[in-house]
């Protein structure tokens, strides 16, 4: 081979290697190749906690692209690539609360917040400094007081007029069922002792003099909507997306709101259409009685332009069997261990089966809110009767059971059996004296033991959902995963937990709060597991919770919180314990 050949060949190779240098540049600079966003050096959850978890996650528009290590997804980066370090902490599924209230959520942030507020000199402490704060307000309004604090359970308008003397106050209970007015609020709604009880409602009196001690229990609140201000369409608009802003601060990206209609979903909408619903919504439309076929005519309008969209969807209707224990409401198979009353339901039996049949027929999933035994019974009666009359569901047949604080051992099996979903919030649950100690005398021992059964309702064949009831209480899920794990408060009593035998695994309480209830709203398919294909909506928390002793969960703090592919936000300093 002659010199000049050597030479041209050598110069060929090199010219070769070169273009194929650029081919291969142009390759790894394709869009089509790389990731919009990337998570790193985390801990990536997969359903059931396998213990072999992945390391990073990529991210393309809004779907996850690829799993893997973080050497495998580092070579995905670009330039544009949004890169989120995990340093370690555990990569989830967004937490999407199965039941809550968006709307009145963001409108509480307003108002006077007494969920931490467990003494009566912690609740008159800051109802005086709301008051004399907003001077300008013409009602003093606010929520989250507890029965506890109060002698005898409830609380009267003498002592709401000692703080709130110069207007009209009105204060709503933490579970939403009872409200605290003041005189002047009593006195503009015309409640006075010859005011007669309404539907489902009770004016509590005074049994010596008659008078409304300001106490009013469910129905009767009724009475004082009719004179409460009624927050503007702005105001509302405005609660939704600060309701949005607050599920993101702890790592929230969908939620399943527990009631509404025609008018909420529309504000909704036009959050959605300007851009600012970052924040998957499930409404369910709520139902009351008398509720016929053109009632449901309607709904199914609803439903024809809200029913699949991934954002803003409807499929549900909401349902009040009962009220709540503390106000001796719900329903209870027997009578109150400390008053001679089961409970009156909001339906009778044969009402309750002719709606719920109703719906299930036009194809809506049924939530039914039941928390005593005897409303539980009723509920899971009206499911089975719906199975018997439609054999041949409209679609897969989820109907849900909200709250179910106690349950009869008998009905335990027919969640799994009737295929009907048990969304529960597990710190309503919280065994501090403010929120169980009126739980437990009016129910006695016995049916207390049963106190939120998740594990023996899903070791029975019955799949789990979980959520927080926001407003009633805080909207953080680690106060749902640390009661559903634990059993125990936020400072960590009682010692063991109370009964330790509902206690669940970490993972099954963090696939309720995910995978869990996604499925309790048809969603499972596009979210609630960080896999290929999937909608990229993700929380990167502070900490590796499988490297964290269960009693330390509540350490973990929401580090990034991710929507639809995008950072919709990024904590600037660890989020202080509950």
């Amino acid at each position: 081979m002659t010199s000049r050949l050597a030479t041209l060949i050598v110069a060929g190779i090199v010219v070769a290697t070169l273009i194929a240098g650029l081919i291969v540049g142009a390759r790894r600079e394709d869009p089509g190749e790389g990731a919009d966003l990337v998570v790193l050096n985390g801990r990536v959850y997969a359903p059931g906690g396998t213990p072999a978890s992945p390391e990073a996650v990529a991210v393309k528009a809004n779907r996850i692209l690829k799993v893997g290590t973080t050497s495998e997804i580092k070579e995905m980066i670009r330039t544009g690539t949004v890169v989120v370090d995990a340093r370690g902490g555990s990569v989830l599924p967004g937490f999407n609360d199965a039941h809550l209230h968006l709307m009145s959520g963001g409108l509480g942030l307003e108002q006077v917040d007494l969920l931490d507020a467990v003494t009566l000199e912690q609740i008159d402490r800051k109802i005086r400094a709301y008051a004399a704060a907003h001077p300008e307000k013409p009602w003093v309004l606010g929520r989250g007081w507890y029965y506890a604090p109060f002698p005898g359970g409830l609380p009267t308008r003498q002592q709401l007029d000692g703080l709130v003397p110069d207007r009209p106050a009105f204060m709503r209970c933490y579970d939403g069922h009872t409200g605290w007015a003041n005189s002047r609020a009593l006195a503009l709604a015309g409640i006075t002792r010859t005011t007669p009880d309404p539907k489902g409602g009770i004016i509590v009196k005074d049994t010596k003099t008659g008078e409304p001690t300001g106490a009013l229990k469910e129905a009767a609140q009724d009475l004082m909507d009719k004179v409460l201000p009624k927050p503007s369409r702005q105001d509302k608009l405005h609660a939704i997306r600060a309701a949005v802003a607050e599920a993101h601060r702890f790592g929230i990206t969908s939620v399943q709101n527990a009631g509404g209609d025609a008018e909420e979903i529309g504000l909704f909408d036009e959050v959605r259409r300007a851009g600012g619903l970052k924040l998957r919504v499930y409404m369910a439309m709520s139902v009351d009685s008398p509720f016929k076929d053109a009632d449901v005519d309607r709904l199914d309008q609803i439903r024809a332009r809200f029913g699949d969209d991934p954002v803003l969807r409807t499929g549900a209707a909401k349902l009040y069997i009962d009220g709540v224990i503390e106000a001796h409401t719900a329903v209870m198979l027997a009578p109150y261990a400390n008053r001679p009353t089961k409970g009156e339901p909001l339906f009778s039996a044969d009402e309750l089966d002719r709606i719920v049949a109703l719906l299930d027929r036009h194809g809506w999933q049924v939530m039914i809110h039941a928390i005593g035994d005897g409303g539980v019974r009723m509920a899971l009666d009206a499911c089975e009767h719906a199975a018997t009359v439609n054999p041949v569901p409209a679609r897969g047949r989820r109907h849900r059971l909200e709250h179910i604080e106690t349950v009869d051992p008998v009905d335990i099996p027919r969640f799994g059996r009737l295929g009907v979903i048990a969304v529960q919030q597990p710190f309503h649950g919280n065994p501090s004296g403010n929120q169980l100690d009126v739980w437990i005398a009016n129910i006695g021992p016995e049916r207390a033991s049963r106190g939120w059964a998740q594990r023996s309702i899903s070791a029975a064949g019955g799949r789990l959902a979980m959520g927080s009831d926001w407003p009633v209480v805080s909207l953080d899920p680690r106060l749902e995963l640390n009661m559903a794990v634990n059993r125990m408060t936020p400072e960590g009593t009682p010692k063991g937990g109370w009964l330790p035998e509902q206690k669940i695994p970490l993972a099954d309480a963090i696939d309720a709060y995910t995978s869990g209830a996604a499925y309790a709203s048809f969603e499972e398919g596009r979210k609630g597991r960080i896999a290929p294909g999937m909608l990229a909506d993700m929380v990167v928390l502070s900490t590796d919770l499988s490297a964290l002793p269960p009693a330390r969960l509540l350490e973990a703090a929401v580090h990034t919180t991710i929507f639809d592919g995008k950072v919709v936000y990024k904590a600037t300093s660890p989020s202080p314990l509950p």
